[in-house]
């Protein structure tokens, strides 16, 4: 990643220097709870997608960091509020927003970081790229209302637990990557693009929703479990409940009905053993070869490049 950010490593330092600047509050609570969530030294993925989707289809513009920044900051308010909504008490190996400040605090900060981005989109001022901006942030706040409504439903079916992550995941992807060619002024290219994002963005997600059963927490922020014990009803699971023996199947409909991790060993060794974790890796495969396919039309470059390297670090990452 290191490698694949020095490609655009002047812009990608103008976008943390904006995102700092743009945190400015004189409220001073907004300020500490802001920076303390945009410092968490999370990879900054999507606006380096950004980044590399201008790069890769004509010049970085300053309207491109603005970009940037946006869909951090979007993506930032998102984490604020899942992690009140989950009680979640840890991310990216510290403690929560709101296990420090309390529930108010973080969502209201949320909604600050929500509306600084759409003040940043009208100081860009195209009408194109906030109607793509306001119908994703739309699109992911309906994403995480009915992956909330699905908790501790064990009868979720493999298309909702899609409907969901391509909601509440993929299409800020498909946004950071898009919003670069309409500030591009290449309509030809925005599509291709989106795809690409929002194919990446889904699988993404598998792997995501892989190492909360494989995953070590030194390296992923999080604790093992964690979505199990929020009654998540993610691939993993709706693969061992329509393909697990008959223990199996009861020991994931009683975790995911009370959503309780206490047997967590038993259901890590089932998910394993039964093939769930192989089959939603060769889902994420799928998505990632569809990411890499709507690349095609882009000529050689070193920024098209780095998002076919980004694109196949992402399948293998383990944080």
């Amino acid at each position: 990643m290191q490698q694949i950010r020095q490609i655009v490593d002047s812009e990608f330092a103008a976008v943390n220097d904006f995102i700092i600047e743009q945190l400015h509050s004189n409220v001073p609570l907004v300020e500490n709870i802001g920076h303390y969530i945009v410092d968490a030294g999370g990879k900054r993925l999507r606006p380096l997608l950004t980044l590399l989707c201008a790069g890769a289809i004509g010049d970085i513009k300053q309207d491109h960091i603005r970009l940037a920044s946006v869909i951090e900051f979007i993506h930032t308010a998102t984490l604020l509020h899942d992690d009140v909504v989950d009680i979640s008490a840890l991310r990216r190996g510290r403690p929560t927003a709101n296990a420090n400040w309390g529930n108010a605090p973080s969502v209201l900060v949320g909604d600050f970081l929500y509306s600084r981005a759409f003040q940043i989109l009208v100081e860009i001022g195209s009408l194109p790229l906030m109607g793509l901006l306001s119908g994703t942030t739309n699109t992911v706040a309906e994403g995480e209302v009915l992956q909330l409504s699905r908790a501790g439903n064990a009868d979720t079916s493999e298309a909702t637990y899609f409907d969901v992550i391509r909601s509440k995941t993929a299409v800020l992807f498909g946004a950071a990557c898009g919003g670069a060619a309409i500030i591009s002024n290449t309509d030809q290219h925005r599509d291709a693009l989106y795809e690409y994002g929002l194919n990446l963005g889904i699988a993404f997600q598998l792997i995501d929703d892989i190492l909360d059963y494989e995953g070590d927490p030194e390296e992923t922020g999080k604790n093992v479990g964690d979505d199990l014990a929020e009654g998540k009803p993610t691939l993993p699971l709706i693969y061992l409940l329509k393909n697990g023996d008959q223990y199996q199947q009861e020991l994931v409909r009683h975790a995911i009905s009370n959503k309780t991790s206490e047997q967590l060993g038993a259901i890590i060794s089932a998910v394993t053993t039964s093939g769930a974790l192989a089959y939603c890796r060769q889902s994420a495969e799928h998505y990632t070869q569809a990411a890499l396919n709507a690349l095609t039309p882009f000529n050689d470059s070193p920024y098209r490049s780095a998002l076919e390297r980004l694109t196949v670090i992402a399948l293998s990452r383990r944080s």
